[in-house]
Formats: C-alpha cells, sequence, structure tokens
C-alpha cells in the first residue's frame, strides 16, 4: 500500500506540475514522499471541486458534476482522515499519513478546502487583499503545510511559507487568466480591470490583450516582495529543503517574468520553463541554500499581507471545518 502510495502521488505530480516536480527531486527522501503525497491530495481535492482530471478538463461523457456536494464529501473525507478512519482513496490514504505523521494543523487542511469553495461560490475579486485572501486558501496555506512537513513551526518562519504559496499563485493567475476566463473564471481584483478599461465579460478578447498585459505585468510586480521575503525564510530550513524551496521559488519566479516580456502575447500558448532554464534555476538554488547559511533572517516588511489568525479566517470566509473536525492543534 506505502509503495502504492507514492507511485501514485509521484505521478500526480509529473503531470499536474512539472515546475514543482523538478524542485521536488532535491528534498531529502523522507521529506519528498510527504511533499509529494500532500500536493497529490491537493491536486486531488481540487480536480473533484472542478469535475477534472490532473487540472484538464474531463471527457464529454463524464458524468453530471455537483460541485457542492463534491465538496461537502471532500470535507467528511477530511474529517474521517484526520480520525484515523480507513482510506481507500489514494489521495486520501496519502493525506492521511502525512497528516498525521507530521501532526499538520487540521485548521490549515479546511482552510485549503475553503478555497475551492470560494470557486464553488463564485466569489468576487473586488481588490488586491480579495485576490491575496483566495491566494492564501489554495496556495499560502499550502506553504503552511509544507513547512510542518519540513520541521519548521515558528510564525515567522510561516510567515516566509506562507509569501511563497502567494507568490506562487499570483504568478499562477497573471499566466492562466485567459484560460481562467473561458471557465467563467476570474482572479484579478476588479477595480484593476476598470483602470485598465476591460471588462470583466471581455476578459479573454484579443482585442483587450494590450491592456490585459498590463494588468499582468502589475500582478507579476506585485508578487515580487513575496518572493523576496519568501527567500529569507530559506535560512530556516535544513540544507536540502532549502536548496528544493529555493529552485522552486526561482522557477515560479521565471515562469512570471516570462509573462511579463511575453506582453500581448503572454496566453498565445502555456508559458513555462525549458528543462535548460530549469537547470540552470535549480544550480541557482543550490547557491542560494548554500549562502543561507551565512545569514540571518531579516525582518519581514511590514505592509505585505498579513495571513489572519484562525478565529478572524472563519469568520472572514462565512465558512467552518464540519461540526465533527477534530481541533486545529497548533493553528
Amino acid at each position: 500500500m506505502n509503495e502504492a502510495l507514492m507511485d501514485h502521488a509521484t505521478e500526480t505530480i509529473k503531470v499536474g506540475s512539472k515546475s514543482f516536480a523538478a524542485a521536488a527531486t532535491l528534498f531529502p527522501a523522507d521529506v519528498r514522499r510527504s511533499v509529494l503525497m500532500l500536493y497529490a491530495w491537493c491536486r486531488h481535492c481540487d480536480d473533484v471541486v472542478d469535475g477534472q482530471e490532473l487540472g484538464f478538463a474531463p471527457a464529454a461523457a463524464a458524468p453530471a458534476h455537483d460541485a457542492y456536494a463534491e465538496l461537502a464529501t471532500l470535507e467528511e473525507q477530511t474529517r474521517r482522515a484526520y480520525a484515523g478512519e480507513p482510506m481507500t482513496e489514494p489521495a486520501f490514504a496519502a493525506f492521511q499519513e502525512v497528516a498525521l505523521g507530521h501532526a499538520i494543523a487540521p485548521q490549515y487542511a479546511y482552510d485549503h478546502l475553503a478555497g475551492f469553495a470560494m470557486d464553488v461560490h463564485d466569489a468576487q475579486y473586488e481588490t488586491i487583499d480579495d485576490t491575496l485572501r483566495y491566494c492564501y486558501h489554495v496556495a499560502g496555506v499550502v506553504g503552511l503545510m509544507m513547512s510542518t512537513i519540513m520541521g519548521a513551526k515558528d510564525a515567522d518562519v510561516l510567515d516566509r511559507a506562507c509569501d511563497l504559496g502567494l507568490a506562487f499563485q499570483l504568478t499562477n493567475i497573471a499566466r492562466d487568466i485567459v484560460a481562467d476566463a473561458d471557465i467563467g473564471r476570474c482572479y484579478l481584483p476588479a477595480a484593476w480591470l476598470r483602470e485598465a478599461g476591460i471588462p470583466p465579460s471581455e476578459l479573454a478578447l484579443p482585442e483587450h490583450r494590450a491592456a490585459l498585459a498590463t494588468v499582468a505585468a502589475r500582478l507579476v510586480d506585485y508578487a515580487e516582495p513575496y518572493y523576496d521575503s519568501a527567500n529569507e525564510g530559506i535560512v530556516a530550513l535544513p540544507l536540502r529543503s532549502a536548496w528544493a524551496i529555493a529552485t522552486a521559488r526561482n522557477v515560479y519566479r521565471q515562469i512570471g517574468i516570462e509573462v511579463k516580456a511575453r506582453g500581448a502575447h503572454a496566453w498565445d500558448e502555456r508559458v513555462g520553463t525549458s528543462k535548460a532554464a530549469k537547470l540552470w534555476l535549480l544550480a541557482k538554488g543550490g547557491v542560494s541554500a548554500l549562502t543561507s547559511r551565512l545569514r540571518k533572517m531579516q525582518p519581514r516588511p511590514a505592509g505585505l499581507w498579513q495571513r489572519p489568525p484562525p478565529e478572524r479566517r472563519r469568520a472572514e470566509d462565512g465558512l467552518r471545518a464540519p461540526r465533527h473536525a477534530a481541533p486545529a492543534a497548533g493553528a
């Protein structure tokens, strides 16, 4: 069963995220196993809510999809996983091993599911803070869970892990603006679109590409302080983990740089990084990890978006973990 879980997790990340798959090979074996299993669960939940498979739309003959029911099922399965009940779904069996083995706070898992609930409920994003709140749920909290796996529990370090997730998601949003618009989703601040003169209903139209490029560039630039903050956090990680995280940071950041450089042509094809570029960024990440041994973590800039405490998260989202969920120890 353990070998089958690892095979499932490895295949999931290979198909679902080539960028992170490259960086994940740098983790020590035990950390890599847990990281891949956590990714498999995150990917599974995302696909279930969207009615997709590894980020791709299912065949036209697939059965009708009820996102509300699927979300409720995910919440219940998460509760059962934390309760130690037997898991038959591979992604949840993998998650159970990681969550219980590393004492990942249940609130982190429910916070992540709350991000998918925002999609299900067609949440609207008026300001960049609204967008960042979404980024926290779908990516920032993943950074918190991964940091727990790597043994980092200090609040300052967790803030940096959250910052990296925010930066990743801002990059993803910039890269996928048109693809998201094609399925009726927009994570860009509505205020930014108004300033650029782009009606949300016309986001994907070619005539708005030049204006859209300015909005995407603005988002890429907005991610930079979060990438910088995350780079400070690798100081507190073991060397191999620091190398992996620094490499992932470099690869995702490069995607944003490429989106900005392509301008109006950024959405002609999906932006990625070549194998040669990944090797260069991997080497660069190694240098960053090594030099991080010689410095101390600098204070986090005061102007960055701050992850809210658990009580405020529940109040803002209007969502709570299932009534019988395990307590959010350490959240």
